[in-house]
């Protein structure tokens, strides 16, 4: 027999409103209890959101992921963010903030550097021009070690020095813009031959203290018989240059031969903004001030002010002369992998002068006049076991004056 339990003592003495207490109280413990709940976890989702956008905005100002969440990627596994996404996209900038300038020597670069402390405190951008002359192949370690101080300058940045490029990409860092110049190839040897010699108009003196070992009878050899007697410093691989700048830190970018040149080629077109010839630095400087106006705003009217043109005309080479017809052929045919990157540089620059709107003549391949018939051939330079490294000191730069910031 079932109960009726509506029909109990029990239930009969509960009135309507005890009742009615009874749910008001379960109603507000309720509420009191969602009401804690609700405000828990509205504190938890807006630190979680802070968190986020904290965590978004150090990768983004860092270029990528914590170096620590990679670690532990690796560890993981060795699947990479390009592997699973792709590679990242670049970072948009309102301008290039980082700019690396690895200058070659006998180049025209002395002159861009004074122009550049000129322009360093008048548009407000920390200028780096390290004094470091002779030592452009480095270590990889010594490849890191500058890479990351080049990454720690003060933005906006333009950091120079004589040195073959680096891939700043290789070792994880963000790469920064590159420019440079360069020049005909004879030009710049016959210009670096004398000055190692007889310095430039600051002072004919100042190559004793360059070049302090040098004997007399090196001092004074005659240029012909440097080229037509296989004198190491008149053959290669010291012939073989302005390569390697372009190339890199790889052994065999020191190598004359079509490997080093391709890849140099390669570098320029992926990596350098702008790579001008000095025969046309006025448009060089011009397409700089287009390209970088928060670097080169203005450059071409200091460039042409007398002010700049009394410290400018101080940097020509003394006591250089030409070569026979003879020693410039010779020198030619060494030089034809030079020859072939300083032709596919004037192209490309041409190329971009023309896209930004200069009027230029189109010129043909470049050939020196002097070379229009047949070399003659001429026996293979001699070999040496290794390659001295002997840069020339173009910049004399103050010692203490090396860093120029706002």
């Amino acid at each position: 027999m079932m109960k009726n339990y509506s029909n109990s003592p029990r239930r009969k003495s509960q009135t309507p409103n005890h009742t009615r207490d009874r749910n008001n109280k379960k109603g507000n413990l309720l509420s009191v209890v969602l009401l804690r709940f609700s405000v828990r976890g509205y504190g938890f989702c807006m630190t979680a959101l802070l968190l986020f956008c904290l965590g978004s905005l150090f990768y983004q100002l860092n270029g990528g992921p914590p170096e620590i969440l990679l670690d532990i990627r690796q560890y993981l596994g060795q699947s990479t963010f390009a592997d699973d996404h792709g590679p990242q996209p670049p970072r948009v900038l309102p301008f290039p903030s980082q700019v690396v300038y690895n200058r070659v020597g006998k180049c025209g670069s002395r002159t861009v550097v004074l122009l550049l402390r000129i322009l360093a405190e008048r548009q407000r951008f920390t200028l780096v021009s390290s004094d470091i002359h002779n030592k452009t192949r480095l270590t990889k370690h010594e490849q890191v070690d500058l890479m990351r101080n080049i990454s720690s300058i003060p933005q906006p940045f333009l950091f120079t020095r004589h040195v073959h490029f680096l891939n700043f990409t290789r070792f994880r860092i963000e790469q920064p813009v590159y420019i440079n110049i360069i020049r005909d190839p004879i030009n710049r040897f016959l210009s670096n031959y004398f000055f190692r010699r007889f310095g430039d108009w600051r002072g004919e003196q100042n190559h004793l203290i360059r070049t302090p070992g040098m004997k007399d009878e090196e001092r004074y050899l005659d240029i012909n018989v440097c080229i037509l007697e296989n004198y190491p410093e008149c053959s290669n691989p010291r012939l073989f240059y302005i390569i390697p700048y372009f190339c890199g830190q790889h052994p065999q970018c020191r190598e004359p031969g079509k490997w080093a040149l391709e890849r140099a080629k390669q570098n320029v077109l992926e990596t350098y903004l702008l790579v001008g010839v000095l025969e046309e630095l006025e448009d060089v400087l011009l397409l700089l001030e287009r390209l970088l106006p928060h670097f080169f705003n203005d450059v071409l009217s200091i460039y042409k002010s007398p002010e700049y043109k009394r410290m400018g005309n101080m940097t020509g080479t003394v006591r250089k002369h030409t070569p026979t017809l003879e020693a410039l052929q010779v020198l030619y045919q060494r030089m034809k992998y030079e020859y072939d990157f300083y032709a596919f540089i004037r192209e490309q620059f041409h190329l971009l002068k023309r896209k930004i709107g200069l009027r230029s003549i189109s010129r043909p391949p470049h050939r020196p006049k002097f070379l229009l018939n047949s070399p003659p051939k001429t026996q293979e330079p001699l070999e040496e076991e290794e390659e001295e490294e002997e840069e020339e000191e173009e910049e004399e730069e103050d010692t203490h004056s090396w860093l120029v910031q706002p």
